[in-house]
């Protein structure tokens, strides 16, 4: 069991999860009751629509991508009112981040596109990546003040200036590479190599990359990726439903395996408390490790 191995950080799934569901801030109950679980109606209907990942902003409104209608959505938390905000060409939004400048910013896979969102307004601007069929996908604000995205159509990560616009991209020396999330710690950026099976690392000052193999191995499918604020990388296995700790300091791994069969964990999330969050889409659930 997890938590015979790991005394600091245990494993715990808190609920099964519905279309889309707000729990409420501080809530700290581990399963949902009618007072902390609320659920949207979302104007798209449902069998145009696919829900991919969400953010939420400074003031705690909810913002998610609809991947199959080129659309972005917002949950006023105050209201409850949902808001949708077509994109110009980016048909398939997929994973949406804050950047430094207070935009919103998401890839769009097929779309081969990074865009740019003004909460305020609506407003959007979009930047193709430079390499065709990149199909951008993961994205995080990385220490340089870039937001820094995986393009998993092949072996590299791009860079985007949030002042300009322009997209610098960096080659994993694996050809065999497909990145697909990825994390910033210190001055690194660290990535999920989904289809060579590895965990890699590209540190920013000097630019070098490393990769080490996921314990699983070759077939293993690394996917989402957080760390959780003491210094550990956490990130899981899709194929071996298997969740990684990864020591940098001491380049160590340590596998868990997930209560669920086939969870199909596709991202992660780190709260203000340190705590890890996963949505199982295989399972139907969220967990978290704390």
């Amino acid at each position: 069991m997890l938590n015979s191995v790991s005394a600091s950080k245990l494993f715990r799934i808190l609920f099964v999860i519905s279309p889309l569901i707000f729990v409420a801030p501080g809530q700290t109950s581990i399963l949902p009751t009618a007072d902390c679980v609320q659920e949207f109606d979302i104007p798209t209907p449902a069998e145009g629509r696919v829900r991919k990942d969400l953010v939420i902003d400074a003031s705690g409104n909810i913002w998610f991508t609809e991947n199959y209608v080129g659309k972005i959505g917002r949950v006023d938390a105050r209201t409850g009112a949902v808001t949708e905000y077509a994109a110009p060409t980016a048909k398939d939004p997929h994973t949406p981040t804050f950047g430094p400048d207070g935009m919103l910013w998401f890839t769009a896979q097929r779309s081969n596109l990074i865009v740019k969102m003004d909460p305020k307004t609506g407003q959007m601007w979009e930047f193709a990546a430079p390499t065709p069929n990149a199909r951008p996908y993961g994205i995080v604000i990385g220490p340089d003040g870039a937001l820094w995205f995986c393009e998993f159509g092949v072996n590299k990560l791009g860079r985007v200036d949030p002042k300009t616009g322009a997209i610098a991209e960096y080659e994993v020396p694996f050809a065999d590479a497909r990145p697909r999330r990825l994390w910033a710690v210190g001055n690194a950026i660290y990535y999920t190599d989904f289809r060579g099976g590895r965990l890699g690392r590209l540190s920013l000052g000097p630019m070098s990359f490393k990769q080490w193999p996921s314990p699983s191995g070759h077939g293993s499918q690394p996917y989402g990726i957080a760390d959780d604020g003491d210094g550990y990388l956490w990130y899981n296995e899709f194929s071996a439903n298997q969740l990684v700790r990864f020591d940098p300091q001491k380049e160590a791994f340590q596998r868990f395996t997930l209560p669920s069969p086939k969870s199909e964990v596709r991202h992660m999330a780190r709260d203000a408390k340190g705590r890890v969050w996963m949505a199982l889409s295989g399972a139907n659930k969220v967990a978290v490790v704390e």
